[in-house]
């Protein structure tokens, strides 16, 4: 009778905590409230839990069980939402992709996670289609959004999952999600190794990040979020998406960031709230006064990203854009939030720790960090990832005794407000997106005429952050900057690659040979 009880409680535990049953609930207690707008068209809460419902029928009817994977590499589309909260009904991990890799990128995701199932936007086909998808194993089917040639062996998404309109997937125990700490995500991030990790972020997580966003954003029924940041990111996906069906408010849905579009929406379509990455905000500020919107029914407008400088926060106020700012990381979403008011008290903080979670700093003995006293920012609570996919050595060495080591340094002050110092890693953020120095230094190295190369990041007006590579070039070799940028092609990322190159004799190194990089610029 007692393990009977569990069974039912965990059941019904999963369901609470369940985005696609938050979308569920929204259908029946308001059916008609728009739930996305997209491009003009307004889909409601009874819509998309209906376009969710096609898209698990499908899935279920090519195979896809609990614990697949299904990779995604869509812009943002309604498409994309419904296969989140398809995979979430079903318990198939849900894996989504930066549209913004090479082909050679692409390659290691693939390989790394193996998914069952992955569909992709015909702007992408060029990437695509540079690897041989036949040849990967486990056999993976392939489907795709949008205007493409028709292939037998590809699916196309839309018109297949019409096929099932108006049916509801068959779930037992066995079948869909049972365990709140069951993989929902699994979310890559770049390591300071170079290899990307797949953080496996949980249903639990899931829920609590929301009820951390719910307290940040000071979310309603009522509320309209603008989403313009990539949803395959933390922030669009758990920051903004999630908590918005949760509340059962609205998302107004662009598929990229468009500075014109944004303040002609704000006033169209009376948005209260959103969040974007700095560029986004120098983005704003640079259209001309007279073709800036109506902007009064902004109630928050959240920052995070990168560094936020005191003249931004200042000139974003003077607009109407007045922020409170967030960090986080991908491995646990928000971490700090400060108000509007708290960067004027407290200059140069990155606010106090979230609530759902417990946030410290450690000095290098693994203790408590007195105020003041520089250490690691360190989480614990349930908005911590499960583990890095098929990665135990990595997982190890960053969750210690049930501790998420996040890798950034900072100091906390008396009255509990952190200030960042730096990283343990020498991660830079370039318009929003982290770039690990490791990766861009492990492609230039190919280059059979470089001896040595160090990237560091450093400050950029647009950016934030750029790359700066200083490069040995080998005896007898001479090569310039293009000869450099060169290995990037096909390799990186644009937003990836340095933006100078320095030609050095030699680097100065620590007594173990280590590169020291500050004392490089």
């Amino acid at each position: 009778m007692i393990a009977y009880t569990k069974c039912l409680l965990g059941g019904q535990m999963i369901k609470s905590m369940n985005i696609a049953w938050w979308v569920q609930r929204w259908a029946d207690l308001s059916p008609e409230k728009p739930a996305i707008i997209f491009e003009d068209q307004v889909i409601s809460y009874k819509q998309l839990c209906r376009r969710a419902d096609s898209t698990s029928c499908w899935l279920q009817s090519i195979g896809i069980e609990k614990g697949d994977r299904v990779a995604v590499m869509l812009n943002n589309c309604p498409q994309f939402l419904d296969l989140f909260l398809a995979c979430s009904r079903l318990g198939a991990i849900f894996v989504p992709i930066n549209f913004r890799i090479t082909s050679v990128e692409l390659d290691y995701f693939i390989t790394n996670c193996r998914p069952r199932l992955f569909i992709h936007g015909n702007g992408f086909s060029d990437v695509v289609h540079a690897l041989e998808l036949e040849k990967y194993l486990p056999p993976m089917m392939v489907a795709y959004v949008g205007e493409q040639k028709p292939d037998s062996k590809t699916f196309d998404l839309i018109k297949e999952t019409k096929l099932f309109d108006g049916k509801r997937a068959f779930l037992t125990r066995s079948l869909g999600p049972s365990n709140p700490e069951e993989p929902q995500v699994i979310m890559y991030t770049s390591g300071t190794t170079g290899k990307p990790k797949g953080a496996v972020l949980t249903h639990r997580k899931t829920f609590f990040n929301c009820l951390n966003a719910d307290i940040f954003f000071k979310l309603h029924f009522n509320d309209t979020m603008l989403i313009f940041l990539p949803l395959f990111h933390s922030g669009g996906l758990f920051i903004q998406a999630a908590p918005i069906f949760y509340k059962g408010a609205t998302i107004v849905l662009h598929r990229k960031f468009d500075p014109l579009l944004v303040y002609r929406d704000i006033e169209r379509y009376k948005i209260t709230k959103f969040l974007g990455v700095p560029t986004v905000y120098r983005e704003l500020l640079k259209v001309h006064p007279d073709q800036r919107c109506d902007i009064s029914s902004l109630r928050v407008c959240a920052g995070g990203g990168e560094k936020l400088t005191e003249d931004l926060v200042k000139k974003c106020t003077e607009a109407g854009l007045a922020f409170r700012q967030v960090m986080g990381q991908t491995e646990t979403s928000i971490l700090l939030w400060a108000s509007e008011d708290d960067p004027l008290k407290k200059p140069g903080t990155v606010g106090r720790p979230v609530f759902h979670a417990e946030v410290s700093i450690f000095d290098d003995k693994g203790n408590v960090a007195k105020p003041g006293e520089v250490g690691e920012i360190v989480v614990r609570g349930s908005i911590m990832m499960k583990e890095y996919w098929q990665d135990p050595v990595k997982t190890e060495e960053t969750i210690k005794n049930g501790v998420l080591h996040t890798g950034d340094l900072a100091r906390m002050d008396e009255d509990g407000f952190f200030y960042l110092e730096g990283r343990a890693g020498d991660m830079y953020i370039s318009g929003g997106e982290n770039v690990y120095p490791a990766e861009v230094e492990r492609i230039l190295k190919l280059h059979p005429d470089i001896e040595d190369v160090a990237v560091v990041g450093i400050p950029d007006d647009i950016w934030g952050e750029t790359g700066h590579a200083f490069v040995i070039v080998a005896s007898g070799a001479k090569l310039n900057q293009d000869d450099v940028l060169a290995m990037c092609h096909g390799k990186l990322a644009k937003y990836k690659w340095p933006v100078k190159v320095t030609f050095k004799s030699k680097f100065p190194r620590t007594s173990l040979g280590k590169v020291r990089k500050g004392a490089l610029l």
